[in-house]
């Protein structure tokens, strides 16, 4: 198997898997009583809050655990539009390139009285601050834009933006699901106000995630009902997922500046081979300012999801674009969004790169790779036609 499919879920890290285990079996009490027991599992939902505080360099009463990456993002809007309505402020700035928990909600909202700028990229992916700033209004409420793209990999200038929030007092938030534990994350050099992750993303488990809210900021709660994540974020805390959020995450921390290099030379390897030995190839993302692990390929005259199919036969995992997009015959709004001509958008692949990947599966994907391209553009008809083209023109 060769399993490049690392932004849509990674495997659990052991650490995570050893952290776990004890709150299956002996120590199952409710983290909310006061009895040994209970403080007991207290103890490891703290420890885990102070590891994800230290990851982004926050403060641990910062740090509210969540469902998942997609609740926190939720709560985010949710919690900001809320308290903005209160002020009379119904704009939000987000931008055309978010993942569906981002982009989706903010369709909703449109529908239902928030008025939302979803501000172009170019054709990098990469926003301009300047669009930012120039979509703000006196009622902007909130302005989300993700630190790095699920899809192409692409590092948003978030640093740059928060200079402008901070000085016109309007909420910052990221979704930093495919940053953090991959590149190094600073809430304070960012300027954030709220930034999500999620632990399935670096070697932790399913079902659990977190968001930062700055001190001071007015957010209100997504949900209601229970005193747990002080009064914030109601429900039985998942300590089992907790326990493990936090043991993989201070693993991968611990190792981020080594296996950063390493999977950048991987990374550039690959999309290297790719590019030079299977014709008709290109590079979708920006070639600098991406993720260390991304590499988004369109590959003309064939269909992503046939190419996806046959790499399945070989035991070859990969994606057409996010995981929470998968079923859609639609193009990715993301490609679309850099203007991608729709064939282009069609035939892109997303590889995505991690621990456990070397210098073999490289090579054995693009062995993989070369003869599958090739079959399925021997049964392409725009493949045809552009080889015609090519006869007449010569002739």
């Amino acid at each position: 198997m060769i399993y490049l499919d690392i932004a849509a879920t990674t495997p659990l890290h052991p650490a995570a898997r050893e952290a776990m285990l004890p709150y299956l079996s002996e120590i199952y009490a409710n983290p909310s009583s006061v009895y040994t027991s209970a403080r007991q599992v207290r103890k490891a939902i703290d420890e885990t809050r102070q590891i994800t505080a230290d990851a982004i360099n926050a403060t641990p009463g910062e740090i509210y655990f969540t469902g998942s990456g997609t609740e926190a993002d939720n709560w985010a809007v949710h919690g900001a539009i809320a308290t903005g309505r209160k002020q009379n402020r119904k704009h939000v700035i987000t931008t055309s390139i978010e993942h569906p928990a981002i982009h989706t909600l903010c369709q909703y909202y449109e529908k239902n009285g928030i008025d939302i700028d979803f501000v172009p990229v170019d054709a990098r992916g990469v926003v301009d601050v300047k669009d930012i700033e120039n979509a703000i209004r006196p009622d902007t409420c909130l302005i989300s834009v993700m630190l790095a793209n699920n899809e192409v990999g692409a590092i948003q200038p978030i640093g740059e933006i928060g200079k402008i929030t901070r000085t016109r007092g309007i909420l910052l938030h990221t979704d930093a699901v495919q940053a953090v534990g991959h590149i190094p994350v600073d809430v304070e050099a960012l300027g954030v106000d709220m930034l999500s992750l999620s632990a399935h993303k670096f070697y932790g488990p399913k079902g659990i995630g977190a968001l930062y809210i700055r001190k001071g900021a007015n957010i209100a709660p997504l949900m209601h009902g229970g005193a747990q994540e002080r009064g914030r974020r109601p429900g039985t805390e998942n300590v089992m997922g907790i326990a493990g959020l936090g043991a993989a995450l201070k693993a991968t921390m611990e190792t981020l500046p080594s296996e950063y290099k390493r999977l950048t030379r991987l990374r550039d390897r690959m999309i290297n081979e790719i590019l030079t030995t299977i014709p008709h190839t290109t590079l979708n993302g920006p070639a600098d300012g991406r993720l260390p692990g991304n590499v988004n390929i369109s590959f003309r005259f064939i269909e992503g999801e046939s190419l996806l199919l046959h790499l399945d036969m070989h035991g070859c995992y990969a994606s057409t674009g996010s995981a929470c997009s998968s079923g859609s015959l639609d193009p990715s709004h993301v490609l679309m969004a850099m203007q991608l001509p729709h064939e282009m958008a069609n035939g892109a692949i997303r590889f995505t790169l991690g621990r456990e990947n070397t210098i073999d599966d490289i090579d054995n994907l693009i062995s993989i790779l070369k003869p599958t391209v090739q079959k399925l553009r021997d049964l392409s008809p725009l493949y045809d036609d552009y080889i015609n083209n090519v006869s007449t023109n010569i002739n």
